[in-house]
């Protein structure tokens, strides 16, 4: 599974409703459950409780929940570790623009234009 699915996964199971979980990733609903069909059927057993009134996890829902955020966390870790440090050496534009007009002057190298 990767990143996405897990993160999503991670967000329907802990809010145990589908469009808060969809609205809080920016998504439509049914990616959502197109994302968690998919990972069903990549695992061979569903997440959530089809017969239960109300969204509720399956054992093997509840196992994959820590697997996931353990996953994310350590994930999250590794690109905070590896993200570059704040700070260092501001660099000035070298650049050989001329610089800014000034109201009243003259352009240089062309003339005025006649009426």
């Amino acid at each position: 599974m990767d990143h996405l699915q897990l993160r999503r996964f991670v967000a329907a199971a802990r809010h145990l409703h589908f469009a808060h979980a969809a609205k809080d990733l920016g998504i439509p609903r049914p990616t959502l459950i197109a994302t968690i069909r998919e990972m069903e059927a990549q695992l061979g057993h569903e997440l959530f409780d089809p017969t239960a009134p109300s969204t509720t996890l399956t054992p093997a829902g509840e196992e994959l929940l820590v697997d996931a955020e353990r996953q994310l966390a350590k994930s999250a870790a590794a690109a905070a570790a590896s993200a570059a440090k704040p700070g260092g050496k501001a660099k000035a534009s070298k650049g050989k623009g001329r610089a800014p007009a000034v109201k009243g002057e003259r352009r240089p190298g062309r003339p005025r234009q006649g009426r």
